[in-house]
């Protein structure tokens, strides 16, 4: 495999040009082009932001990028998939909503959003994971396993578990059912927190397992019997139950690019990173603090591996913000120093597993050419 092309444009802009039409001028460089969009249903995956947070994509991103496909024949949605956590994204409808107060609706982005893996997080296709090691098959949102093309649209940010947050995540984990997530996290079953729970025995009726009884007033699941599909999360409106998060952070990763690869398997797929706001953790939080860098560009590859090597190398050629989580660490007195941005703002985690694991299972390749439009 030779060196792919990674095309980059900064954020400078002149009077005459807004950063849409940038956006616009970067992809059809990079060749979107070139994939046969005419009558065929486009899935734009990105995320939408927890309520709170402020540092997720911009709607107008969103809106130049679904006009290109447009004009080339498309009939583009936007689409995620619920979470796994508590939160104001673990339902469709609570997702929807999320979605419509942080700017995402027909007008601002010229298309409609589409949670794909439906109301509860169960509307899911089994797909296999092509070279899989750790996953031999993947549980992926059904819009998105409908969709003819996948244009991933990514914000790129610091993340507290993988380092960073780019098109992989964006895919891998982002496009996981609530099973899926669950297999991604780790392979652990969903435990009750009784404290929460208010006995309406909702979870028990969406269990497909018969794992969960009330033999004390609360629910509890039979770890013996449960599958570990997360139904049951979704199902619980007090958020009485969750996963127990246990999967080393190696595993995570590489399952992560396992995912990818099998979302991604036999249908167009082109990728775009915007490397802004790069918050110190995930867009998933309901708050966002400081950006640890500065904001560098906008990228786009049909790699999606070569992407967010371009990614993470741009970001470690950068200067820190001394007003920030990473800033604050690096003047800490007696700091080990990592010299990695991602590591020295997040101290335990991985990140270089999976872009290494995506390059041996044959989703891309971290050799590429960077060219500036």
């Amino acid at each position: 495999m030779g060196k792919a092309k990674v095309y980059f444009t900064d954020f400078r802009t002149k009077l005459d040009q807004s950063q849409g039409v940038k956006l616009q001028k970067l992809i059809r460089k990079a060749g979107i082009g070139d994939i046969d969009f005419e009558g065929k249903f486009v899935a734009i995956k990105m995320h939408f932001g927890e309520l709170g947070n402020f540092s997720y994509l911009r709607p107008n991103y969103v809106k130049a990028v679904a006009d290109v496909i447009k004009e080339l024949g498309g009939k583009p949605f936007l689409t995620d998939c619920n979470t796994l956590y508590p939160g104001s994204r673990k339902n469709a409808v609570d997702h929807l909503y999320n979605a419509e107060v942080n700017g995402f609706n027909s007008v601002t982005t010229g298309c409609y959003v589409i949670i794909a893996d439906g109301l509860k997080g169960t509307d899911e296709a089994t797909v296999p994971v092509p070279n899989g090691e750790y996953c031999k098959e993947a549980y992926i949102g059904r819009a998105l396993y409908d969709a003819d093309v996948i244009i991933s649209l990514s914000h790129f940010k610091g993340h507290e578990m993988t380092g960073f947050g780019g098109a992989i995540k964006n895919i891998g984990m982002g496009g996981g059912s609530r099973a899926g997530k669950m297999v991604q996290h780790n392979d652990g079953k969903p435990i009750v927190h009784p404290d929460l729970c208010r006995s309406c025995k909702q979870c028990a009726k969406e269990c497909g397992s018969d794992a969960i009884s009330y033999e004390t007033g609360k629910a509890v699941i039979n770890q013996d019997l449960c599958k570990g599909c997360g139904r049951c999360i979704g199902a619980c409106a007090f958020d009485a139950i969750s996963n127990q998060s246990g999967t080393a952070l190696e595993s995570l990763c590489s399952k992560m690019a396992e995912y990818t690869a099998a979302i991604c398997n036999g249908k167009p797929c082109f990728h775009i990173s915007l490397i802004m706001d790069v918050s110190p953790n995930c867009d998933c939080h309901g708050e966002n603090d400081a950006p640890i860098l500065p904001n560098i560009g906008m990228l786009a590859s049909f790699d999606p591996v070569a992407l967010d090597q371009a990614c993470a190398d741009l970001c470690q050629q950068a200067e820190p913000i001394r007003n920030s989580q990473l800033g604050d660490h690096l003047a800490q007195e007696g700091w080990h120093h990592h010299h990695d941005h991602f590591l020295d703002s997040n101290p335990n985690v991985k990140w270089k597993e999976t872009l290494e694991h995506g390059e041996k299972i044959g989703l891309g390749t971290r050799e590429y050419e960077l060219i500036r439009v």
